[in-house]
């Protein structure tokens, strides 16, 4: 029997880092990996997702060529070939993290593994064991009871992403990350789109801004949006699919050649073990300390699996920390109320702590500061004017307590209001920091100044 020091079950986002981190700090590490390297993320999520968006955006700029004086006489869309680079991006991305693995001296263990009591994990009918183990076995698609999946007509975000086709017409059932992202997707590649919606805003765990003002951004670029509305059942007997959709006004049928199911994830957790080890779950999710030991010594969880938020970044920051709290290390505990969230649908969204209903229901008296892109020069310049920034301060004590973006490029400016956040940054100190012109990030600055009345460009 192989011995290790850790063993990682799982080699997404959470999985791999986690042994890159052990490896680092002198563990002899092993990774279970029942598919390919990278899990969900590199190979069926977040990279390859992204390549898509990004030829949308392309495609979309070359529709509006003539807005940047630019005569663009003949362009059209290669929707395979679309498809095919997003898979060359994700397969570029899973030989990356084989390298990564090399490197480490990290050992992979090809198949589907299974844990054992004692500290065992058996894969492929060999036992190996480890003094630590570690489960990152990551979420996929949730199915509802009235919205079963065939893979073909009613489809989750992994079929989305290879259609051998593009349909003409598509629902999508939810509108979180996923489900924006793909809806922003298919309708720039020309795609009819409705988004079906059960709470009453799109993108619900937003600030509610920002809920509306992306839904006044995809009404303009003809997105069909029904909120407050729940598909009860569909028919796919025919050549398409039927929705029957459900709301205030009564129901009302839907048609179209494809419904994308993106109503949230469903824990990987079935058929590994827990309950033979028992190991404690609640909920679909495994539950843990805050340093993300299970309830049986010796076995560790970390990701979607446990009940923080289901989040790339998120599940590699719970690796680090958990094996360094192994190694000894002296670490402090995740602050979950700090975890910025992205979402890459165009304009982008990004945003992190509470939002202005969330400070408000505390009972906290707040300084609200809102700049619109509208009024950014670097926005003007660039022809993404839609979208703004809202700051939310603590009027007594100046904590930074949330910011909200929605914008070009804002995936890539939250991490100032994280990083402030951390460290207790108050809006003085913000508005005390020069910030280059022309960015976008200027917004930050002046959505402070406009919160303590010192906004100079509106």
């Amino acid at each position: 029997m192989s011995k290790y020091d850790i063993i990682v079950l799982g080699s997404g986002p959470g999985g791999y880092v986690t042994a890159i981190r052990a490896s680092q700090l002198g563990f002899k590490t092993a990774i279970v990996e029942k598919e390919s390297l990278g899990g969900v993320c590199l190979n069926w999520g977040c990279i390859p997702t992204k390549a898509l968006l990004k030829s949308a955006q392309v495609f979309e700029y070359l529709k509006h060529a003539a807005d940047y004086g630019l005569s663009v006489n003949t362009y059209d869309k290669d929707f395979d070939a679309v498809v095919k680079r997003s898979r060359g991006v994700a397969d570029g991305m899973s030989k990356g993290v084989q390298f990564l693995m090399k490197k480490n001296k990290i050992d992979v263990i090809e198949g589907f593994g299974t844990l054992k009591t004692g500290k065992k994990i058996e894969v492929n009918g060999t036992e190996y064991s480890a003094d630590h183990i570690i489960i990152a076995t990551g979420a996929r698609s949730r199915e509802l009871p009235n919205l079963p999946q065939d893979g073909k007509k009613v489809i989750g975000y992994r079929e989305a992403m290879t259609l051998p086709k593009q349909p003409k017409k598509m629902i999508v059932v939810g509108s979180g990350a996923i489900g924006v992202e793909f809806a922003y997707f298919y309708n720039a590649m020309g795609t009819e789109v409705t988004i079906v919606e059960y709470l009453p805003n799109i993108v619900p765990v937003e600030d509610e801004d920002v809920s509306k003002q992306l839904e006044r951004s995809f009404k303009k670029s003809g997105i069909n949006i029904m909120t407050s509305a729940e598909v009860t059942k569909v028919d796919t007997s025919g050549s398409g699919v039927k929705a029957t959709v459900k709301t205030s006004k009564g129901e009302e049928v839907l048609e179209a050649d494809i419904i994308l199911s993106a109503v949230g994830i469903k824990t990987n957790i079935e058929n590994i073990g827990l309950e033979d080890v028992g190991i404690a779950v609640d909920r679909d999710k495994i539950l843990v300390n805050k340093f993300y030991e299970t309830n049986i010594p010796g076995y560790y969880a970390i990701g979607d699996v446990t009940p923080g938020q289901a989040l790339a970044h998120v599940a590699s920051a719970e690796g680090i920390l958990c094996v360094e709290k192994i190694a000894g290390h002296h670490v402090e505990a995740l602050d979950y109320g700090n975890i910025p969230g992205c979402t890459y649908c165009s304009p982008e969204i990004a945003s992190v702590g509470l939002t202005e209903k969330q400070a408000k229901d505390k009972g906290l008296d707040v300084k609200i500061g809102k700049f619109p892109f509208s009024a950014s020069g670097k926005a003007s310049a660039g022809g993404n004017k839609e979208g703004f920034v809202k700051v939310i301060f603590d009027a007594k004590y100046g904590e930074w307590l949330g910011c909200h973006m929605i914008g070009a490029g804002v995936t890539d400016m939250i991490a100032e209001a994280v990083l402030g956040r951390k460290l207790e940054t108050t809006g003085h100190d913000v508005l005390k920091t020069v910030h280059p012109h022309p960015t976008m990030s200027e917004a930050v600055m002046e959505a402070v100044a406009d919160a303590y009345g010192e906004v100079i460009h509106l």
